[in-house]
C-alpha cells in the first residue's frame, strides 16, 4: 500500500455486477413522497377541463351563447385574479397548471345562465382570491374554491342566483322544461302541497338525464356529466369511492324516506332516481367532492367523506328551506377532512401501541 491518494469513483446509477457477470437489480431508496406515475398538476387539470367540455356543450345547446359567455368570463376572471395576486406577492406564477381554469369553469357551471357576466367574474375572483390564494394557493386551501365562490354569490346576490331561464327547446316530456323553477323546487313544492303525481315525474326523468330542464348551466345534463366523470375514472384521476358512495347514499336515503309511506310502489321508486338526476348531484359527486386538495386521501376516509356529503345533501333537500344541498354539503364536509383523515389513518405495520 502507498500513501498516495486513491482515485475516487464517480457515483453511478448502473446496477452492480455479480461475480459471474449477472447484473444485480437494486432499489433506490429516496425520501417520500413517492410518485408512482409521471403525472403533473397541469396534466391532471387539463384532463379535468376536457371532461367538463361535454357539460359546457350541453349548456350552450340548452341555454344558448350566454352559457359560453359566462364560462369564458368566469375563467378569465379566475386567471387574472391569480396572476395579479402572485405578481403582487412576487411569487412564481402557476397559471399554466390549469387549476384556475378548472375553478373558473366550475364557478360558471354553478350559476344560472341569466346571471350578469360581472357577477360571474366577481364569484371567480372570490373563489381564487379568498378561498384559494389567501391560504397559500393550490394545495393549501381547505375548502373547494368554486363552491366557495358559489356560496358567496348566493349570499351577495340571492335573487339573481335563484332566477333561472327556460331552455331553448322547451319541454320534451313530463315536467315543463321551460319553467323558471328548478326540478328540485318543483318536486319539493309538489310534495308539500300534496300535488305529487308519480307519472309526471317519471316522464320528467328523460328531461333530467338529457338536460332539458331549468337550473344552473353546467349541472342540468346528467348524461354529459356522467360522460365526463367516466373519462376521469378511466384516466384514474378521481377515485370511484367518492362519487359511488355519494350518489348511492342520496339514492338510498331518498328511497327509504321518500314521503309516500311505501317503498315498492312506482312513486317510491321514481323519487330516488329523480333525486340523483336532478340538481347538481352529478356535478358535485364527480367534479367537486373528488377535489384532491379538499377531500381525504385515505381509502376509508373517502367513504366517510362521501357518505357525509350524501347524508347532508339529503337532509338539506328534505328538511331545509333551500331545494338543493350539494354545494353546502361538500363545503361542510371539507371542514371535517382533517378529522376524517386522522381517524381513518391506516395503522403502521409492526407498530406497537403505546400503553402508557
Amino acid at each position: 500500500m502507498t500513501n498516495e491518494q486513491q482515485p475516487t469513483k464517480e457515483p453511478t446509477n448502473e446496477s452492480p455486477m455479480a461475480a459471474d457477470g449477472v447484473k444485480i437489480e437494486t432499489f433506490q431508496l429516496t425520501a417520500s413522497p413517492h410518485l408512482r406515475q409521471p403525472e403533473s398538476v397541469s396534466h391532471i387539470m387539463m384532463w379535468v377541463v376536457i371532461a367538463l367540455l361535454p357539460s359546457l356543450a350541453a349548456g350552450v345547446v340548452f341555454f344558448g351563447p350566454q352559457a359560453l359567455l359566462l364560462t369564458v368570463v368566469s375563467v378569465l376572471a379566475a386567471i387574472v385574479t391569480e396572476w395579479a395576486i402572485v405578481k403582487f406577492l412576487k411569487k412564481s406564477a402557476a397559471i399554466g397548471d390549469f387549476s384556475a381554469v378548472v375553478t373558473g369553469v366550475l364557478v360558471a357551471f354553478n350559476v344560472s345562465s341569466t346571471l350578469p357576466w360581472w357577477m360571474a367574474a366577481i364569484g371567480s375572483a372570490f373563489a381564487i382570491g379568498v378561498a384559494k390564494m389567501t391560504f397559500g394557493g393550490l394545495g393549501a386551501n381547505f375548502i373547494n374554491p368554486a363552491l366557495a365562490g358559489r356560496a358567496f354569490l348566493m349570499a351577495a346576490y340571492p335573487s339573481a342566483m335563484t332566477r333561472f331561464s327556460p331552455t331553448t327547446f322547451g319541454s320534451l316530456s313530463g315536467i315543463d322544461g321551460i319553467s323558471s323553477a328548478t326540478p328540485l323546487a318543483q318536486f319539493k313544492a309538489a310534495m308539500a302541497d300534496g300535488s305529487f303525481q308519480a307519472l309526471d315525474f317519471q316522464d320528467a326523468l328523460s328531461n333530467l338525464f338529457l338536460g332539458n330542464v331549468g337550473g344552473c348551466l353546467g349541472e342540468t345534463s346528467a348524461l354529459a356529466l356522467l360522460a365526463g366523470g367516466i373519462l376521469l375514472l378511466y384516466k384514474r384521476i378521481i377515485p370511484l369511492r367518492i362519487p359511488l358512495v355519494y350518489i348511492g347514499t342520496v339514492f338510498l336515503l331518498s328511497w327509504i324516506f321518500n314521503g309516500t309511506g311505501a317503498h315498492f310502489t312506482s312513486s317510491a321508486i321514481i323519487i330516488p332516481f329523480y333525486h340523483i338526476l336532478a340538481g347538481g348531484l352529478f356535478l358535485g359527486a364527480f367534479f367537486m367532492a373528488t377535489d384532491m386538495v379538499t377531500s381525504p386521501i385515505t381509502p376509508a376516509g373517502k367513504i366517510v367523506f362521501a357518505a357525509g356529503c350524501g347524508v347532508l345533501t339529503f337532509l338539506i333537500r328534505k328538511f331545509g328551506g333551500y331545494p338543493e344541498g350539494v354545494s353546502y354539503s361538500i363545503l361542510l364536509m371539507n371542514l371535517f377532512v382533517p378529522l376524517i383523515e386522522r381517524s381513518t389513518r391506516p395503522k403502521m405495520y409492526g407498530k406497537v401501541k403505546n400503553r402508557d
